[in-house]
Formats: C-alpha cells, structure tokens, sequence
C-alpha cells in the first residue's frame, strides 16, 4: 500500500481530525514496512530509533525473537484459544506467574485487554468489596485511567472527558497530597476506595513526594480505605522494579498492568488483587460471575504471549537493565539542561520513564521578543516539544512521545533493552536540535510544513 493511499484511507475511515496532528509532527511521511529491537525500518529503508515505545508497551523492543517463536509454536501445535466452557491451562499458568512475581497477596488475577479494561475491574471490584455504603472513589488532579465510561469517571482531562456523562461517586485531590486526602477520608464516610497512578504519565512523569506512600497506605488501613494503584503504564519492570510501588515499600489492594505485558505482540492486561478483597467481592457462587472475563479475557495465544514476556523480562535481566540506562539517561540530560537552560526547565523520573519538561515558548526566544511572545505563552503551550520532536524525527531518525496535561514534555519510555550506545544516540541527535537555537528550530519546522 502506498503512502497517499494510507492517507485517503485514515481520511475516510479512521480519524480524519487526527491527521492535522500527524502532519505538524511529520508522523503523516512515515510508513512503517517492519520493525526490529530498538528500531523502526520505514518504506525508504531508513532506521528510526523508538524512544516513544508505544506509551510504555514495547518493554521488550520489536518483535522479539522469543516472543515471535513461543506465538509462532502455539498456532503450529493448533492450540485452543477461547476457554469460556473450560478452563485454560494458559490463563492459569499466567495467573500464577503474575501472582509469583507480584509481592504481598495479590494474588487473586482477571485477565483482560486494555488497560482500561483492567482499571474498570479494579474499580468495579473496589466499590464491591467496599460495599454499597461506601462506594465514592478518590481519583487525583491530572490522573489517567482510560477512556472507556467507567474509569473515564476518574480520568481527570477535559478533553477526553468530552462532556460525557459519568458517574458521580467520584472525590478528586491533588497528587501525592496526603493531607488533602486524610482531610477528604476524615469528612466523608462513604469513601470506600483510592485509585492513583503510581506515576502520573499522562500529567508530565510525575511522581508524589517521598513519604507519600508509606503514609497513604497507614491512611487507608486506619480509615479502612482500599487503595489501588494504577501500574498499566509504570509497572512491569520500567521504573527499575516490576512495579512502580516497590521503590516505597508499600503493597497496594488491587492494582494493574497491560501494555507491555503483551510483550510487544499482542494485547494483554491484568488486574491483580489481594485475596481476602476479591473474595468480599465476588468469593460467593451467586457473586463469582459478576465480573468474569470478557470472551477474549484469557485467550490462549495472548496468554502464552504474556508468560513468554515475563520470562524475557527477567531472564535478560530487563527490570535491572532499565534502572542502570535509566540512571544514564537522566545523568545526560541533566548534563544537557546544563548547556540548555533556557531551553529545558526540568528532567525527572526513574528507570527508563522519564519526562523532559521544557520552558514556555518564550523563555527560549531572544530577549527583544520575549515580552511579547510571552503574552502568548499559554496558547503556545506544547509547540516548542513539538517543534523539537517533529526535528528529531525529520533530521535524525529519532521518536520521541508527549504527555496528556502539561504539553512542554517530552515522554521518553524506550524498550527496556535500550542500551548505552541506544542513549548515546538518542542524545546526540537531541543536542544536534537544540544547538541549532529556537529561530532556527521553528525556520526549519515552516519550511518542512510548507515542503
């Protein structure tokens, strides 16, 4: 399929608003023919290094050849998919397995799809346990948990919000202030349960302060408070722990993974919970089909997939990996914002998700133009991280991500079998952007929008 009839056909049949987006950043100029480890191989041949990684789902890189092999196996020994009449020996064996690596009792496993599919459960199954006289959840300021209804209710954009009706039993605080959160428990009895990323990736790579969690989880077992953490995007080994909240000690009620749980190949998530929680919930025959999985929840080859992926991730020493290149990448860019202070504002995060928050437009303009430009900084919020991502592909071959909320972020989640020299890559092309200055930055932008 050529590129001009990949065009007319998005235009027709998928989402001709997006491609304003696609053509700003240049993303409308790439078709992809194949993709391998680090890389992307487009229709001219040419490499593009992913630093975007698929919003955290590509923990493994491209295809990788275990995963490739353990799928391809599966569909030559013709293996079952759909286990609803009987059970799946892949589901169990996977259930097991993220129980083994998951700390505490959370053990008790729903597979499903998405993450927002996992993030519904976790919810419907909080607001069970809790019981019927305490079902308002806690939700934090710039959180993201999906966009299907549910957990739309507690994701915190008005974008994707969109002015759709959603559920009302739903109390919002500011992230990582746990004094705001005591004084919300200490004033409504009917809050039953808290659902928080672990690390905002929507808001901007954010975490809470330190403390925070040993006191949150203190909170919520005084005021008898279930406490879930959203891992879908932090968890499975990308913060340099399998999950986020390992860094503080603490073990959640319920919590979730997806993306890169998949392994890159196929779309997997999980709920997982403490037992004594899911059985107050759905432990009774006349409660257990509540909230069963859906009929692609467990398919087989998606399971398989999922336990091959987990297996990569520790044999390859994944999760360690990505603490020690993520430990490099902050230390080069830190090294950066030295050289480009009006250019980068912050460098935060661990392992390899980290955030790159740049100034308002108009504190990396010349000092004649500064006052005026800053009269527009707020509309031009998120276009000099564009500006540069859109240079990084264009010029050097290299992907990057953005963020939900704060739009002078750069989100950089690469695969977890991101090397040194992947690093090293990575930054030269980013200082080769900034070195050029703004003016030559957004020249350049124009001129590849009108080319």
């Amino acid at each position: 399929m050529s590129l001009g009839t990949m065009t007319d056909l998005f235009m027709a049949h998928i989402n001709p608003g997006q491609m304003h987006f696609m053509k700003l950043l240049g993303f409308n100029k790439v078709k992809v023919e194949r993709a391998e480890g680090m890389y992307y191989y487009d229709q001219n041949g040419r490499k593009i290094l992913d630093f975007f990684g698929g919003f955290g789902s590509l923990a493994l890189g491209h295809n990788h050849p275990r995963i490739t092999a353990a799928r391809k196996r599966f569909q030559d020994e013709s293996r079952h998919e759909i286990a609803i009449a009987f059970m799946s020996q892949y589901a169990a064996a996977l259930a097991k397995n993220l129980a083994t690596v998951s700390p505490g009792d959370l053990d008790m496993v729903f597979l499903g799809s998405s993450g927002s599919e996992a993030m519904e459960a976790a919810v419907k199954l909080a607001e069970r346990a809790a019981g019927p006289d305490r079902p308002k959840i806690v939700h934090a300021v710039n959180s993201f948990h999906g966009k299907t209804k549910g957990v739309l209710s507690i994701t915190d954009g008005e974008l994707y919000r969109g002015q759709f009706k959603l559920v009302d039993n739903t109390v919002r605080v500011p992230f990582g202030d746990i004094a705001a959160i005591e004084r919300a428990f200490r004033a409504d009895k009917q809050i039953g349960a808290i659902v928080l990323e672990t690390v905002q990736g929507g808001g901007g790579i954010v975490e809470a302060p330190d403390g925070f969690w040993t006191e949150l989880r203190a909170l919520c077992d005084r005021y008898g408070v279930i406490m879930a953490c959203d891992e879908v995007q932090c968890g499975f080994g990308r913060t340099g722990k399998f999950y986020a909240f390992e860094h503080h000690g603490i073990v959640p009620d319920i919590t979730a993974l997806a993306k890169s749980l998949g392994g890159g190949k196929t779309a997997m998530a999980a709920m997982i919970a403490k037992r004594d929680i899911y059985m107050k919930a759905y432990g009774a025959p006349k409660n257990a089909l509540i909230h069963a999985q859906a009929t692609f929840g467990g398919i087989g080859e998606s399971c398989i997939t999922a336990i091959e992926a987990l297996n990569v991730l520790y044999d390859e020493g994944l999760i360690e990996n990505s603490a020690r290149t993520g430990a490099y990448l902050i230390e080069r860019l830190k090294e950066l914002q030295n050289r480009y202070p009006k250019f980068i504002k912050d460098v935060r995060g661990r392992g390899l998700m980290v955030g790159l928050e740049f100034h308002d437009f108009s504190q990396a303009m010349p000092l004649v133009v500064k006052p005026m430009i800053a009269m527009l900084d707020d509309k031009l919020k998120g276009s000099l991280p564009g500006f540069i991502g859109s240079a990084l592909l264009r010029d050097h071959g290299v992907l990057v991500a953005f963020t939900e909320y704060n739009r002078n972020v750069i989100r950089l989640q690469p695969p977890l079998i991101a090397t040194r020299a992947h690093v090293d890559e990575f930054m030269d092309a980013l200082d080769a952007v900034l070195s050029k200055g703004v003016v030559r930055i957004v020249k350049d932008f124009v001129a590849s929008q009108v080319g």
